[in-house]
């Protein structure tokens, strides 16, 4: 067991990164500055990765259901992790979100990870911002890596997975997304831990997925499967869509697969676990 790195958060992605990199989790919720000392002297970690989250029972509307939960996991326990971590000298690998952005697929370029947040519709995308923005001011000194996913889609079955949804939903939207596929990220991580790495990346595969393609190829498997493509703004929902940039991550010396490159082997992992 890899005991250098701790991840705090047993949800999907901290129990999918604990797989990947068999390492010890902790459930713990932390709400204030001597839980997460604790927990530091208790486990003696190099690296603390933070999945802790909240996005929504249902989806990220239902955010605005719990308020001051959502704002003390994704606002207010990143920064106390980040204080806790540069007391005792650990590195702080914080796992945040590229769902805030406005964004305009005639004019705008893949968003990098220097431009300012300016998707303020949604509380959940606001929570996020505030600790992005406190943690990104710290990573100037101090060893903390902010990592953004979007629209996390796995190899493997689980609630959380994208492609378990749209499979449960019939129902795709025509847009074009980027998309964070999880065992590349995990290699990602890996990497950007290697070079030690700090302040903020985002970490999706290159290009952008059209949901119907994802289920074209789980289609090939099960010919009986069938699904409606409609289009996005008749479902009248608050939502980010948008297209990030990798030049960043690949400047770094990793290789970023095409997320259109994945499907076929995505889906043979899937059906196969």
């Amino acid at each position: 067991m890899n005991k250098d790195i701790l991840i705090l958060g047993n949800g999907f992605i901290g129990k999918r990164l604990q797989d990947g990199f068999g390492c010890r989790l902790s459930g713990k919720f932390i709400r204030t500055l001597s839980e997460a000392e604790d927990l530091i002297k208790k486990f003696k970690p190099k690296v603390i990765i933070n999945c802790i989250g909240i996005t929504g029972k249902r989806n990220v509307d239902d955010c605005e259901l719990e308020k001051d939960a959502t704002l003390l996991a994704n606002s207010f326990v990143p920064m106390i992790l980040a204080e806790a971590a540069l007391r005792n000298n650990v590195k702080l690998v914080h796992i945040s979100s590229g769902c805030i952005y406005h964004y305009d697929y005639a004019k705008d370029s893949p968003v990098c990870e220097d431009k300012t947040p300016d998707f303020f519709d949604l509380f959940y995308s606001r929570s996020k911002i505030y600790s992005d923005a406190a943690l990104n001011i710290l990573a100037s000194r101090y060893p903390i890596l902010i990592v953004r996913i979007r629209i996390p889609v796995d190899d493997r079955p689980g609630p959380k997975n994208t492609l378990d949804k749209i499979i449960r939903y019939r129902r795709v939207i025509d847009v074009e997304n980027s998309v964070t596929y999880i065992p590349d990220m995990i290699k990602a991580l890996r990497h950007l831990m290697k070079i030690n790495a700090r302040g903020i990346y985002n970490v999706v595969n290159k290009g952008g997925l059209r949901y119907a393609r994802l289920l074209e190829a789980y289609k090939k498997y099960f010919p009986d499967f069938k699904f409606t493509v409609v289009p996005f703004n008749r479902l009248k929902l608050v939502r980010t869509n948008l297209l990030m940039s990798t030049r960043k991550l690949e400047k770094s010396g990793f290789k970023v697969r095409n997320i259109n490159s994945v499907l076929e082997e995505c889906v043979k992992g899937y059906i196969r676990y």
